[in-house]
């Protein structure tokens, strides 16, 4: 059984002799402390033509363990859920019903405990377009927050959506394709009391 190491706002990992760096996120909020049984898939910060790209090092996963992935917080959304899409499809492509892919995790620096943190996202689904129905949940890439294109204190959200009279199948979570990811794992931490009540979680970026 594999067990991933301690680390705090990066990691530091090698390949082909050349020291490469991921700066993680950082959240003041503990989901999963540990994960064991795991496959790394690292997306590195990378610029070309003054594009930001997300260099994928994916070559060393297995299907039938846990995913770990470690990604960038400078990337941009737009530059990681297409790569992150085809790992999903990928990991539940599987030979037989005994062959059951294991979780997929986000890893993030966790200021509190001072070492690497976790957060599952295996049963949620990523869409690259505008929800053609629903109460749309929008956060931008300044991390404002807009309900039907109403401004909301993120504070009030819960009590916002609660007041709509519908039900938590009804809303839409939405982010800016232009957000960095560690806007985005700060809202996804953020609205996961919601999301872990609903049936199923379809996110939406565009």
């Amino acid at each position: 059984m594999k067990k991933i190491a301690c680390f705090f706002t990066a990691l530091l990992l090698f390949s082909c002799g050349e020291k490469k760096e991921i700066l993680l996120p950082k959240s003041d909020v503990t989901v999963v402390k540990e994960v064991s049984d795991l496959s790394k898939v690292d997306f590195f910060f990378s610029v070309v033509n003054k594009d930001t790209l997300a260099d994928v090092k994916k070559n060393s996963v297995i299907t039938t363990t846990n995913w770990v992935f470690n990604i960038d917080k400078r990337l941009p959304l737009k530059a990681i859920i297409p790569e992150i899409k085809k790992l999903q499809a990928k990991k539940l492509k599987r030979k037989s019903n005994e062959d059951l892919p294991k979780k997929n995790f986000y890893s993030y620096a966790d200021s509190i405990g001072k070492n690497l943190a976790f957060v599952p996202f295996t049963n949620t689904i990523y869409r690259e377009e505008k929800p053609k129905s629903g109460i749309i949940v929008f956060f931008t890439k300044d991390n404002r927050v807009f309900v039907n294109d109403s401004l909301v204190k993120r504070e009030e959200l819960e009590l916002y959506i609660n007041n709509t009279n519908h039900s938590l199948e009804d809303i839409r979570f939405c982010f800016d394709k232009n957000s960095s990811f560690e806007t985005y794992l700060q809202n996804k931490l953020f609205i996961r009391i919601l999301e872990v009540k609903m049936t199923g979680v379809t996110e939406f970026v565009y």
